[in-house]
């Protein structure tokens, strides 16, 4: 399998050049001394981790799997993954950005999305195990009583410990108000949990000793909807070191991440203890769905990164016929296929939007640590507005773009890439399902419209077009200034579509949603490109040496504006057609 190489330069481009984070960081008083040289050195340490560490074991994890014994009801992760996770977790990387009071490195939350994003370009598989035991340690952190954060945190952390979030069973999904499993008070004060949850990630493996799985579940008088719902702390092992009835019912056979253990798992009077206020899970429950869904978004990222690199390598050395123009290996039989003009529009679609989706995973992420730690309460509120707004989008968009660049990266390959030599196919399959786990995309764009738009009276959407209107009034001159506010003109007419059309009737908003999210998205692109060229320029125009690096940046934003953006008009016109005709079909009609 091609080896995989950590895009430094790429990602320091945006985080140093284009958005100043550390300039921003360090305005915060947890980051006032987080700059270039710890930054730098840690992502260097990160890259080298998932190159030398990860990657390594990412091929043969997928094709042996995980393995489950139905005797002992445990799992064994495939070879190189326990050893792989020990040195992940020995070498701090699970602290990066938690709390110092409970063991944590208390470094910015964007930091810990770029070294996600290299992980997850490394070994998806591998990577979703410390990843869902964030979603557990922020929800303990936002919400459990000290006792239990003093308990299970320090080992969450540092990853002597791992994390699961139990919320699916085999009737409801997204549909949580019909859950079924129950927690009856006990004497004691603790829980009897009983129930079974599907798709459990890491609901059972043996890279750790210990796995803290946080359920929903019903008490016995609980309203029959989302309202009655609570999150319960239930471990594998209790204090006393008895093993808790938690067992892991079977695997899941599965299309990809196959080294990433997907569990059914059976609660049968597990002793578990209430996270929050009774009947008020669904709060608790979102704290770990907004972390989930970014990293999420961070996953289709990766997967689209070493998608390219791997196509990309190949249409280098790859011999193929003659260019149209002409050869141009006259040397040798056939010109590399990189010559040719549908290979290069495959190549630059993965290229400009994986270098796009990066700006806005970064910014987002940027956002999120000014929203947790900035002294200005106002400046605060604006900052998890963005994040508010932007976590489904950057959920949604970078995955679906992921998958897009892994087929695309695939088809670029040919027969070549149909095959497991290369690994490309893997990725595709990886990258799959992260357009349906924690809220399918559909879901993600309901969320934008139907919660998102409306946050604050629609204060969030409202700052977000000041933001680019602001932006673009003070750089009036930069690249493609009058293509984004085309198609920021285009977004606010569709948002306000929505809102007229969405109030008198809800299935205009749904039937809206989709587009509306990709419209969000591509002009959000837009504008970052535009900063990114303005940037690129200003260096060149400095004297800078690196004139390939830069001027590419410049011909990657001339590719977006002309080749990509141009989507925004249909967009449009999908959103503004409304309901009708996917509403007119009878049940009968979808078979005629």
């Amino acid at each position: 399998m091609p080896e995989y190489h950590a895009p430094l330069r790429d990602m320091r481009f945006v985080f140093d050049e284009v958005l100043d984070a550390y300039g921003a960081l360090q305005a915060l008083p947890t980051q006032r001394e987080f700059g270039a040289d710890l930054g730098g050195a840690i992502l260097e340490e990160a890259a080298k981790l998932a190159e030398n560490v990860l990657a390594p074991v990412n091929g043969s994890g997928d094709k042996q799997g995980c393995q489950y014994d139905p005797v002992s009801k445990t799992v064994k992760t495939p070879d190189g993954f326990k050893a792989a996770y020990k040195q992940f977790a020995e070498g701090g990387w699970t602290a990066l950005a938690c709390t110092p009071e409970f063991g944590g490195q208390g470094l910015p939350h964007v930091l810990n999305m770029m070294v996600e994003e290299m992980v997850c370009s490394a070994n998806l598989s591998l990577g979703m195990y410390p990843g869902l035991t964030h979603g557990a340690i922020n929800a303990l952190t936002q919400h459990g009583t000290r006792e239990q954060q003093e308990q299970y945190l320090p080992q969450l952390i540092s990853g002597e410990w791992t994390g699961t979030m139990c919320l699916t069973e085999p009737q409801c999904g997204t549909d949580l108000g019909l859950i079924r499993t129950r927690a009856i008070p006990q004497a004691d004060g603790s829980y009897a949990i009983s129930g079974t949850k599907i798709w459990i990630t890491g609901g059972e493996q043996d890279l750790v000793d210990n796995i803290i799985h946080l359920v929903l579940a019903k008490l016995p008088d609980a309203p029959d909807s989302v309202k009655g719902i609570s999150l319960f702390l239930v471990p594998k092992f209790l204090e006393d070191g008895s093993r808790n009835p938690a067992f892991c019912g079977g695997l899941e056979h599965k299309m990809g991440i196959k080294g990433s253990a997907t569990c059914v798992m059976n609660f049968e009077g597990a002793k578990g203890w209430l996270i929050g206020e009774p009947n008020k899970g669904l709060k608790c429950m979102f704290t770990m769905m907004n972390s989930a869904r970014l990293m999420v978004g961070m996953q289709g990222l990766g997967i689209a990164e070493s998608a390219y690199q791997i196509s990309l390598g190949f249409a280098k050395e790859r011999l193929q016929s003659r260019s149209l123009s002409g050869p141009k290996a006259a040397d040798k039989p056939a010109d590399p296929i990189l010559v040719h003009p549908d290979v290069r529009r495959m190549l630059l679609r993965q290229k400009v939007m994986i270098e796009g989706c990066r700006a806005l995973a970064y910014f987002t992420g940027l956002h999120l640590d000014v929203a947790h730690d900035h002294e200005d309460a106002e400046v605060r509120q604006q900052a998890d507005d963005l994040v508010q707004l932007l976590t489904p989008v950057v959920k949604a968009f970078l995955t679906d773009e992921g998958f897009a660049c892994a087929n695309e990266g695939l088809q670029v390959l040919g027969g070549s890439g149909f095959t497991e030599d290369w690994g490309i196919e893997q990725l595709v399959r990886d990258c799959r399902i992260t357009r349906i786990y924690e809220g399918t995309n559909g879901i993600q764009a309901l969320d934008l419209v139907g919660r998102k738009l409306a946050l604050g009276g629609g204060r969030a959407v409202r700052g977000f077009f000041a933001l680019v209107e602001g932006w673009l009034k003070a750089n009036p001159e930069a690249p493609h200034a009058a293509a984004v506010g085309k198609a920021l003109k285009q977004l606010q007419q569709a948002t306000l579509w929505i809102a007229s059309e969405g109030m008198k009737d809800p299935e205009q908003a749904g039937a809206a949603s989709v587009p509306y999210l990709r419209l969000f998205a591509l002009t959000t692109l837009a504008w970052l490109w535009s900063r990114m060229a303005q940037t690129a320029q200003a260096a060149l125009q400095g004297g800078s040496s690196e004139t390939v690096f830069y001027g590419a940046k410049l011909k990657s934003a001339d590719f977006y504006m002309a080749r990509v953006l141009t989507e925004t008009d249909s967009l449009l016109a999908e959103v503004l057609a409304g309901k009708t005709t996917l509403m007119a079909f009878s049940e009968e009609e979808f078979a005629a």
